[in-house]
């Protein structure tokens, strides 16, 4: 089997619009940002198993330049398109061939740039060693932070480029990507720039995020107070530096016992948001630390880990969903498995309080070596208890909202990013259950054919 990315456009000059044809499935996730019993409804079209995949009212999708224009019934969706003026001689025709559709997969918490490998500290958890004991000992954030302080722009890049492949083969076409391996004002410059420019070569989105309040570096863990002397760093020196360069669209901070208070977290993200770096937060990772109250209090756009949130903090986390300012949950399940950690996110208490969820890879080089987010998919509905419908939904329409791109990506609905992934499965319900195969077919991003497999 060969897997293939594709550079160009598509293969045929005339055609400017994509028809997808003989799907068993398409899921569409229409409707919105789901939470409680919706997290658990892919708004599913499906074929007449009478008629076949390829009878005038099985379902197909049309994209038209970068977005979608319609889905439904074949013979409806070709009238509306010569409705619109839109020629259908002038789209091309992918088969599905029996497969099912959904929206691109959306990869909304990882930390994409680093330079050296961690597989020493697997044998280190074996021993009993716990991940504040390694950071504490040098290791750890702190050990990939003098490795990539170290590396040339031109090996980040080629990191990069390596890994965002291995993502687009599993079906994610949005990927977001955090600094925070710098610690020092010119390399989470330097890491933000090269996101960046990951973005803007493709066929991936990248979507930067400033992290610089990762990990207390070596330099400040002899000061008086050397989380508050950092913070103040931050805000005083970094953060400026940050907003002037102008690449972040998010700001990140790890507030955890050990790491970043909720006082010193809320100073840095509320500084952030005031020069327009929307927050997010990794909160409750290692131990209740206030971290989804303080999401809910400064309206984060996502709160993620959360794997021992307080009860107080699942109470503000369920008023925030009936809010105008919901904050999604994002859960990074690989984590824990990786740690191998006996206690998960509490997925199902957070559904049932009405909590948007989403599911992310949390990609990184000591604690979730891992690109393949469907692979993810399998660990929540193993371990968090996910249905598949509501892990599809985790990784599509939530992610989306949890990156503030609900309105552009994340479902299959007229007028959004035909940002597409075409399954070699006749369900979505399969797609978790075959754990880490490569499944994916065909990847549409942005109405282009931008990966094939065979």
């Amino acid at each position: 089997m060969t897997l293939r990315v594709i550079e160009g456009g598509l293969s045929d000059g005339r055609s400017v619009g994509l028809l997808i044809l003989g799907a068993n499935e398409i899921a569409t996730l229409s409707g919105g940002l789901r939470a409680g019993p919706s997290q658990d409804q892919p708004a599913l079209l499906r074929f007449d198993e009478a008629s076949g995949s390829r009878a005038e009212d099985a379902p197909i999708v049309a994209t038209w330049e970068d977005r979608i224009v319609a889905v439904g019934g074949r013979a409806e969706v070709e009238r509306s398109l010569e409705a619109q003026g839109l020629p259908l001689a002038r789209f091309a025709r992918v088969d599905a061939d029996g497969g099912t559709i959904t929206p691109g997969l959306i990869d909304a918490h990882t930390h994409l740039l680093f330079a050296g490998s961690r597989e020493g500290e697997l044998r280190l958890r074996q021993q009993g060693a716990g991940y504040l004991e390694i950071l504490a000992g040098g290791g750890g954030i702190l050990s990939t932070v003098r490795a990539t302080r170290a590396a040339p722009t031109e090996e980040l890049l080629a990191h990069g480029r390596r890994w965002l492949e291995e993502m687009l083969s599993h079906g994610v076409t949005t990927v977001e990507a955090k600094s925070g391996y710098g610690l020092d004002l010119a390399t989470e410059l330097r890491l933000l720039e090269v996101a960046h420019t990951l973005g803007r070569e493709g066929p991936l989105d990248v979507l930067p995020t400033w992290l610089g309040a990762h990990a207390v570096p070596e330099e400040f863990r002899r000061r008086r107070d050397p989380a508050e002397a950092y913070t103040r760093y931050l805000l005083d020196e970094q953060l400026p530096g940050v907003a002037a360069q102008g690449r972040a669209r998010f700001a990140d901070v790890f507030c955890e016992d050990g790491v970043f208070s909720v006082d010193q977290s809320r100073r840095i993200l509320m500084a952030a948001d005031g020069l327009g770096m929307r927050p997010r937060l990794h909160a409750d990772e290692l131990a209740a630390s206030g971290g989804a109250e303080l999401a809910a209090e400064i309206g984060a756009l996502s709160v993620d880990h959360l794997a021992w949130p307080s009860a107080a903090g699942i109470d503000a986390l369920a008023d925030a969903a009936l809010s105008s300012r919901p904050v999604v949950a994002t859960l990074l399940p690989a984590t824990t498995w990786f740690l191998m950690a006996d206690h998960y996110a509490p997925a199902r208490t957070l559904i049932e309080r009405g909590v948007p969820l989403a599911i992310a890879s949390d990609f990184n080089p000591g604690t979730s070596p891992t690109a393949n987010l469907p692979l993810v998919m399998t660990v929540a509905c193993l371990e968090l208890k996910l249905t598949p419908a509501e892990a599809l939904a985790a990784v599509t329409i939530n992610a989306a909202h949890a990156l503030g791109l609900g309105d552009e990506i994340g479902s299959i609905e007229p007028g959004k990013l035909a940002d597409l992934a075409i399954w070699r499965v006749p369900s979505h319900t399969q797609i978790p259950y075959w754990p880490a195969a490569g499944l994916i077919r065909t990847v549409i991003k942005r109405g282009r054919t931008v990966f094939q497999r065979g």
